[in-house]
């Protein structure tokens, strides 16, 4: 029992510092699809759609996973009339 109690309390110490060392997503480098949807009030699909299309300047692989490169996302909303 008393061993469950420690790894209950390590979790929740490990979640409760997690929760405070979360970095801002105007200060984040790369942004996962759904932080880029939050950040720009565009779609899930959408962004994925973009993501997708050959050439893309802001799209960054790390291995199977697709992020978003917040500034030259930036850049390529502030261009853009139509999406």
């Amino acid at each position: 029992m008393r061993m469950e109690n420690e790894s209950l309390v390590l979790d929740f110490l490990a979640a409760q510092r997690t929760a405070e060392e979360r970095v801002p997503i105007y200060r984040k480098m790369a942004l996962t699809i759904r932080e880029a949807a939050e950040y720009s009030n565009i779609g899930i699909n959408k962004i994925d759609a973009m993501l997708k299309q050959p050439n893309c300047p802001f799209v960054l692989y790390v291995g199977n996973k697709k992020l978003v490169k917040r500034r030259e996302f930036e850049d390529f909303i502030h261009a853009q009339l139509v999406i």
